[in-house]
């Protein structure tokens, strides 16, 4: 038996309804165990409003589908795009494109309708055999695997969804401006798009950047954009001393597996839930694997952030310029991604550093010591005039918002 938990004829219960805890649920489930998933939500996905959001391709040289359906998941039970290329933005407005002959990644909308990923797995873990209790509470000291969401905020993301005509298309764009310390994008799948920029930085009036930034893409794409609402979402990047602690295992954004330089998860998140459900299953040993297989992975994630929260659209730039240098080198624009996220000497020295100079020390109710990435202040670069298109789409929002439509996510979240 390599976990802490005795497998037995007693439930197995999971505190969280999201991608990890059901991964963890379906496992177990899968397994013959009786399994209860404790969500405070109404339903699976009701934390997010119909985003979209990417499962990547580059932290593996498998593709991450095929280690899904080994796992016993069907990727069928939930409407994906693959893409193998997507429009690179320089901080100075040239576009370039990114591309692989592999699917670089899948781009998956979050939320409460059928076809959106929530509902695939929860429809998994339904079927193994998994009772799921929404609209309660459960202690986590009488839970085996804490799979809650984020607790605290380290970074923002602020978007608009809307009609358009646009072809199918996936835009990233690295700026220091629209998107503080980070990077916005678009995303148009089906007729329906979604704009969104991501705050590394914390701000007063987060609207003013997602208005510049629908700005500079309405500009630069013929998007004939009608709106539907805005979301938005906060992520929570930490690094606890402990992965099982006191028989509980932590999975997903509870246990600070997260990807700190773009907030690309959910791998890392179904991922941890199905080796957490391994570990109990006594296939594995949680920490050990988690320790191997993901930590570096997180941790290299923030040390590029580390680095990345101190340049700025110079910065930006030279990074863009070498991302396709080295495309044209090799053929291959995923090769960069796969360099960003594999350990080396050079990170492992650096992280000591990182560690103390960009994360904070705290102690948890539950007697975890985590390290956090907290959100940091604005500087002085954030503060500038918006455009008048911006000032125009600020107000059309204003009207649209009077007209009755709820956002999910509101200036006062950031």
């Amino acid at each position: 038996m390599f976990g802490s938990i005795t497998v037995s004829e007693e439930p197995i219960h999971v505190l969280g309804g999201g991608l990890s805890g059901l991964a963890a649920a379906t496992y177990l489930a899968k397994a013959g165990h009786e399994v209860h998933v404790h969500e405070i939500r109404s339903d699976s996905g009701a934390r997010f409003d119909g985003d979209f959001q990417g499962i990547e391709n580059w932290t593996s040289e498998r593709d991450f589908f095929d280690e899904m359906r080994e796992w016993g998941f069907d990727p069928e039970e939930f409407k994906s795009d693959a893409f193998n290329g997507v429009d690179l933005i320089h901080p100075d407005d040239v576009i370039t494109n990114v591309h692989t002959e592999g699917i670089a990644f899948r781009v998956v909308e979050r939320g409460t309708d059928e076809h959106c990923i929530d509902q695939g797995f929860k429809r998994m873990a339904v079927e193994a055999g998994a009772e799921i209790h929404y609209d309660t509470r459960r202690e986590p000291g009488d839970c085996h695997i804490i799979a809650a969401g984020p607790k605290e905020t380290s970074a923002v993301a602020y978007g608009e969804i809307f009609h358009t005509d646009h072809p199918n298309q996936v835009s990233f764009q690295l700026n220091d401006k629209l998107g503080p310390g980070a990077y916005t994008y678009l995303i148009v799948i089906d007729g329906i798009g979604l704009i969104c920029t991501c705050l590394w930085r914390q701000q007063s009036k987060s609207s003013r950047y997602l208005n510049e930034t629908i700005a500079w893409y309405e500009q630069r794409y013929v998007l004939n954009r009608r709106p539907i609402k805005r979301v938005g979402g906060k992520g929570d990047f930490a690094q606890p001393n402990k992965y099982v602690h006191e028989g509980r295992y932590y999975v997903g954004e509870a246990g600070g597996l997260q990807d700190c330089m773009w907030g690309f998860g959910m791998r890392y998140a179904i991922t941890s839930g199905v080796l957490a459900a391994k570990s109990i299953l006594g296939e594995c040993d949680y920490e050990t694997e988690v320790r191997g297989r993901l930590v570096p992975l997180v941790r290299t994630s923030a040390i590029n952030r580390f680095l990345m929260n101190r340049v700025g659209d110079r910065g930006f730039k030279m990074v863009a310029n070498h991302w396709m240098r080295d495309q044209e080198k090799k053929g291959d624009g995923l090769a960069f991604m796969r360099w960003l996220y594999k350990p080396g000497i050079v990170w492992s020295l650096l992280w000591p550093i990182v560690k103390l100079g960009m994360l904070r020390r705290k102690r948890l109710a539950d007697g975890r010591t985590v390290y956090r990435m907290p959100f940091r202040k604005s500087l002085s670069r954030d503060i500038w005039e918006p455009s008048v298109r911006a000032v125009e789409i600020g107000a059309q929002w204003d009207a649209i918002r009077r007209s009755g439509v709820k956002t999910s996510f509101g200036e006062s979240d950031a």
